[in-house]
């Protein structure tokens, strides 16, 4: 398929994609991915890191160990509380525990030694309180909001306030789905994943100012030239924004891809798969959101206006239809033959 020759026959209008007037196959497929992301984060939940829930962790460097050996070194250790234990790359072990005091994170840290053969200073500690836990939670979550808030003003000063609502809706329905499966496949929420999250959030944005530029450049002076509805108009600014939007993506997601299935699959780095799965999740519903999501719902609130209300009749009296993008297109091939 030539794209190039496609994005064209798009952007002059000589071939169109009912996006908009299927809106609700698209909102039918966004609801499915909600309702998955709600089983899983009520099943399973987030699986928070120490940063946020406080807790302890051992990094140690051997070649030969086993996630075995250090699971037995802890309980040696006389702590019996809950522990992850995961390789990083080809020779480091990493044991998650929760809160310790003093005495129980240098009881694990002599047992670590002596299992492993290596010195205590070369196994790299982190100890994490509760309180503080709570406080990078909290400045987090009150970071998102802030975020949201500062783009909702822009955008209706930039834009209008119904292209903002839109916006953030498509940028929540991104979050959660991302969320979702984050929760299905049981990662780790690090500082690492709040950064993919705040990454996606400004690309699914960006994404979705292309689109909503092109619809206010193409709604203009709808109402008072009267040849499209506000519905035919959007779809236009759609198809011409596609193919744009879908370059873009690719673009963006084959790095992120290499990180996520060679860096951190392949390699074993696992400390990347937390932020390379939030932005590869993140990268596809974005540019999902901003086309099917985005798009439909300004088009769906500004038709409950008045005057796009007098303008659809307008249009309809004049084509002796309801001038949907799919009835156009099936007059315009009767009329080819």
């Amino acid at each position: 398929m030539n794209l190039s020759g496609l994005g064209g026959r798009l952007y002059r209008g000589e071939t169109s994609i009912n996006i908009i007037g299927a809106r609700k196959k698209w909102y039918a497929l966004s609801g499915v991915f909600v309702a998955l992301s709600i089983f899983a984060l009520s099943v399973q939940g987030l699986h928070l890191g120490i940063e946020f829930k406080g807790g302890s962790a051992f990094t140690v460097t051997s070649a030969s160990g086993t996630v075995e050996e250090a699971r037995s070194a802890v309980t040696s250790a006389g702590y019996t509380g809950n522990t992850i234990v995961q390789t990083i790359g080809n020779d480091k072990i990493r044991v998650q525990t929760g809160v310790l005091d003093p005495a129980q994170s240098n009881a694990i840290q002599d047992a670590l030694a002596a299992k492993f053969r290596v010195t205590i200073e070369s196994i790299d500690t982190q100890n994490v309180g509760p309180s503080w836990g709570d406080e990078i939670s909290r400045k987090a979550f009150q970071g998102l909001i802030a975020f949201l808030i500062c783009i909702m003003i822009y955008l209706a000063l930039a834009f209008e306030p119904k292209m903002a609502i839109a916006a953030i809706v498509a940028v929540i329905h991104d979050v959660f789905i991302t969320v979702g499966i984050y929760a299905l496949v049981g990662f780790e929420v690090t500082p690492s994943t709040v950064i993919g999250f705040l990454t996606i959030l400004g690309y699914s944005l960006y994404d979705t100012v292309v689109v909503f530029d092109k619809v206010r450049e193409n709604t203009r002076a709808i109402t008072s030239t009267g040849k499209s509805t506000y519905s035919q108009a959007t779809n236009l600014a759609v198809n011409q924004t596609l193919v744009r939007s879908i370059n873009t993506s690719i673009i963006a997601l084959l790095p992120v891809a290499a990180i996520l299935f060679v860096g951190a699959g392949l390699l074993g780095a696992g400390t990347l798969k937390d932020l390379a799965l939030a932005l590869f999740i993140g990268l596809i519903a974005g540019t999902y959101s901003s086309i099917f999501i985005a798009a439909p719902i300004l088009a769906s609130l500004r038709e409950r206006e008045p005057a796009i209300k007098a303008l659809n009749q307008r249009v309809a009296a004049k084509h002796g239809s309801s001038a949907s993008p799919e009835i156009s297109r099936k007059k315009q091939k009767k009329r080819r033959r």
